[in-house]
């Protein structure tokens, strides 16, 4: 062989080296995406809706059992028009009746004579109750219209439930087959369910607290969120501005989409025109899809910090939420921000404040969230669709700085979605004050046209 041959085979393997991690990059990168990981939330690590399933008793042909959700998410919580619970019997069970929740289709119920079952379908979909439901239809922390608060805002409410009569099912632990294929939908989708795991069994302590009972079968589904599952665009943008800079630094173009009004009429509405009559405008539909203002980033909902004032030992934010959305009021929003000052947050007004630390003793993330009966609703697009208040922190003097953009958040989320921020290099700086180089500029004006001067003389 060649010297010339060989160089060719050596180049050959060396391309062929460098296209293989190529092509395994982009199989990582896939495989990343596509994988269970994408549900990981860094500051939520453990977040997560736990379903579990409890039997209380044996009927002739099956059992009574209690379902209960318990949302262990601290800030995403499930709003109107509220969670869709859905699986697939193992065997050919059917639902005799229900109390607290309802499934949407009976299905084909007709070989029953005389008692007919509530549900006959293979996979039934269940949904919460309405607020007002009659009492005898009602279990505890039934009947919110599927509202479900986050663990960390409001965890008494952060819970839902309701009985089931199971019938063609086993009457023993070893006869009864779990559910498969569970899903839950919250508006839309971006929740994914595990299988159905038994568990050890649950205990309830009496009213007087003076006898222990225990179900006689527990099993657990538990279900983790997904931003990517969930929508295909993000939903919220931060904008930037201080009072160092005039430069006010807006949410990146086409953040949430592009406007589009030419081609798709009615995809926005401009500012200042009336919004369309259509019926249901302003209430949330099934998938949740907003209909916002017209603007450059498209997003239903924009985040505004502004660095404000600056004390010798303190220094002000000012944090403003508009809603672009005209068919979203806001109940119980939250927004999360990371930020390193948090530590030392002295006062906040108008907001409630809960500190997170998803890193152990790091204490850089913070929760916030309206007053309830003031600012708790942020109301659809419009003169009302804003809240905002302002925060007060204490200066470390080994960290603080307003240099490099240092004083805006590092992350924020809204509703448990993650917001878009502007580029790093993008964010207003400190403006140069350096009197020296301006001097220096000036002289160097001077002495080049002196010398200009002087060369032209001698021409």
């Amino acid at each position: 062989m060649g010297l010339h041959d060989a160089s060719t085979i050596s180049r050959v393997q060396s391309r062929w080296c460098f296209t293989s991690e190529i092509l395994l990059g982009l199989i990582l990168i896939i495989a990343f995406a596509f994988s269970p990981t994408g549900a990981y939330d860094p500051l939520d690590p453990n977040g997560n809706i736990t379903i579990k399933w409890d039997i209380m008793s044996w009927t002739p042909d099956g059992y009574l059992a209690v379902v209960t959700m318990n949302n262990f998410q601290q800030y995403r919580h499930i709003e109107s028009p509220g969670w869709t619970l859905g699986w697939t019997w193992a065997k050919k069970e059917v639902i005799w009746s229900m109390v607290g929740a309802q499934t949407t289709e009976q299905g084909d119920c007709s070989k029953y004579q005389g008692n007919i079952p509530h549900c006959c379908k293979k996979n039934p979909t269940v949904v919460d109750l309405l607020p007002g439901t009659p009492y005898n239809q009602q279990i505890a922390n039934c009947c919110r219209g599927g509202v479900i608060a986050s663990w960390a805002q409001d965890p008494i409410n952060a819970v839902s439930a309701f009985q089931v009569s199971v019938g063609s099912a086993g009457t023993s632990n070893k006869t009864v087959r779990l559910p498969k294929n569970f899903t839950l939908l919250a508006g839309g989708p971006g929740y994914t369910c595990g299988p159905a795991k038994k568990v050890r069994v649950s205990k309830f302590l009496s009213a007087d607290g003076r006898r222990v009972t225990q179900a006689l079968m527990t099993w657990n589904v538990t279900c983790v969120y997904s931003q990517f599952l969930a929508q295909k665009t993000p939903t919220c943008c931060v904008s930037l501005s201080s009072f160092y800079n005039d430069t006010i630094i807006p949410c990146p173009a086409c953040t949430c989409g592009c406007q589009n009004n030419i081609a798709q009429p009615g995809s926005c509405v401009e500012r200042g025109l009336p919004v369309p009559s259509t019926p249901g405008i302003n209430t949330p539909s099934k998938n949740l899809a907003p209909l916002v203002e017209c603007t450059p980033h498209m997003c239903p909902i924009r985040i505004h910090w502004h660095i404000k004032l600056n004390y010798k030992e303190y220094w002000r934010a000012k944090v403003t939420l508009t809603n672009f959305n005209y068919r979203m009021n806001y109940s119980q929003w939250n927004m999360v921000v990371q930020h390193p000052n948090f530590d030392n947050v002295t006062q906040l007004f108008s907001f409630n404040y809960k500190p997170l630390t998803p890193y152990g003793t790091i204490n850089d993330t913070a929760m916030l969230w309206g007053v309830k009966f003031y600012n708790d609703m942020l109301m659809q697009a419009g003169p009302m669709g804003n809240v905002q208040s302002e925060l007060l922190f204490q200066k470390d003097k080994q960290t603080f700085t307003f240099k490099q953009g240092w004083g805006f958040p590092r992350r924020v989320y809204f509703n448990g979605d993650d917001c878009v921020l502007p580029p790093p290099d993008a964010y207003p700086w400190l403006p140069n004050m350096s009197p020296p180089l301006r001097v220096g500029k000036a002289f160097l004006l001077i002495v080049s046209f002196v010398l200009s001067a002087y060369l032209l003389a001698f021409l």
